[in-house]
């Protein structure tokens, strides 16, 4: 029976991508056998061919340009780094008790206390004083735990990139500007960590600090700015989800000249995707200083000695991830000729991002059939990561596929084996063309590097 397409509609719930990511290997909560882990998650099979592909997207970003290179420096780092950081002194949240319900709560972003001093939770008045409340992780090195051993899992990646400034310009011989781009582990004791993996204790970041000369900070600033939201834009963002949130005077950091985030419209509101800030020469300044080594550039060309002013993007990996499934998921609603409705879930990402690249599905489970469609398996898996399903009737295999994002299924079927050549059905069109076997490989590649 003819359908027609009634509707389309978009993700109104974090509940329902917690629900899909569960059912289709994209997310589990952490230790969940024992009950789970408060804001910690692992990521499944698809989940972390995923996580990967939003990791490489954005290393190639970065790292594929002439004037930016790698780091990948130590979780543990001497514990000076971040009393030169400002971390150890600083880096806290203001964090109230309700003495009634025992529930504990940062004071800067909770509505209630902001405006009626009241507890969150139970509405209580009956709370402690703020006090602030370190967010980082101590632990110790070496086998006696005393004061003199006590080191931090790191709050961010980027004091990496500052202690290691003079090494990677000295190696790579780059002039300034020029950047350091890292992806690692990062760690915070977060106070109100939710929101499925938006917020949470483990989290991995992407960060690339630009090192330029004095002066010439805030054009490379809205520079960056630029460049950060067409990275968005190529790879299938809707740009309405996005937009520029300027930090206001009383916002900015203590070391920032000036910060935007860019914010996405996750269900539970806009929120911060992206950081991008000028943090002025403070860094390099503050591990000179504690560290007695100069972090001084000289400029060969003007034979000026002068300490860098950095621009800073910073992405979380895990937000980024999440960002992709909110703005791809949809659901199609269609309906027959008698009025029923039938739902098609669709998570439309962009083939670079999506965890398989290609499904094969073999008509039937029989030789020689089954046969030719193992051989294309493993022939295009050397290019891509490529499912197999041969379970079910082709229309829920189409489905499966479509709910976790596949641009593109291969049927194989008798035919082929007479003709040479297979379907390939594209996700979000379901337009279904013939290709020959030998040519198989070139059009799926044209139809990943041209997809739009």
């Amino acid at each position: 029976m003819a359908q027609a397409l009634k509707e389309v509609r978009k993700l109104k719930d974090l509940q329902t991508l917690v629900s899909l990511s569960k059912r289709r290997g994209f997310v589990f909560q952490s230790s969940e056998i024992y009950g789970g882990l408060n804001s910690c998650w692992d990521y499944g099979p698809l989940g972390s061919l995923m996580k990967l592909n939003v990791k490489r997207i954005w290393w190639q970003a970065m790292t594929r340009r002439a004037d930016i290179c790698g780091l990948d420096a130590s979780i543990l780092m001497h514990p000076t780094v971040w009393k030169a950081s400002g971390h150890v002194d600083g880096f806290s949240d203001p964090l109230v008790d309700c003495k009634d319900c025992k529930t504990r709560f940062r004071t800067d972003n909770t509505e209630s206390y902001i405006n009626e001093k009241k507890c969150p939770q139970c509405g209580s008045k009956n709370l402690s004083e703020p006090r602030q409340f370190n967010l980082m992780f101590k632990t110790h090195m070496g086998p006696v735990e005393d004061e003199g051993s006590v080191v931090y899992m790191r709050p961010e990646t980027a004091q990496g990139h500052y202690v290691n400034f003079s090494n990677c310009q000295t190696t790579t011989r780059y002039k300034i500007p020029f950047g350091i781009a890292a992806i690692g582990k990062s760690f915070r004791n977060e106070i109100t960590p939710g929101n499925f993996i938006f917020r949470t204790r483990e989290f991995e970041q992407m960060e690339m600090q630009y090192f330029v000369k004095p002066g010439e900070d805030e054009s490379w600033f809205e520079k960056w700015k630029q460049t950060r939201m067409q990275f968005y834009k190529k790879y299938g963002f809707n740009m309405q989800n996005l937009r520029e949130h300027p930090h206001a005077a009383n916002e900015l950091a203590h070391y920032a000249k000036a910060a935007i985030d860019v914010e996405y419209l996750f269900p539970m509101g806009w929120s911060e995707l992206e950081g991008i800030h000028n943090r002025s020469n403070y860094d390099l300044t503050q591990h000179a200083k504690f560290s007695g080594k100069s972090l001084e550039y000289f400029e060969e060309a003007t034979k000026e000695k002068f300490i860098p002013f950095v621009i800073e993007t910073a992405v979380g990996c895990d937000r980024l991830f999440l960002a992709f499934l909110c703005d791809a998921y949809r659901e199609e609603v269609y309906v027959d000729e008698s009025g029923a409705e039938d739902i098609r879930v669709v998570l439309g990402l962009h083939p670079e991002v999506a965890p398989v690249k290609v499904a094969i599905l073999p008509l039937v489970k029989k030789d020689p059939v089954a046969s030719l469609a193992q051989k294309l398996r493993e022939e295009l898996a050397e290019d891509w990561d490529v499912q197999y399903d041969e379970a079910g009737s082709i229309g829920k295999r189409y489905r499966r596929q479509d709910e976790i994002g596949t641009p593109f299924c291969v049927t194989v079927d008798y035919e082929s084996i007479e003709d040479g050549a297979v379907t390939i059905r594209n996700r979000d069109t379901m337009m279904q063309e013939r290709v020959p076997l030998d040519q198989l490989k070139n059009n799926l590649l044209l139809k990943i590097k041209n997809f739009s």
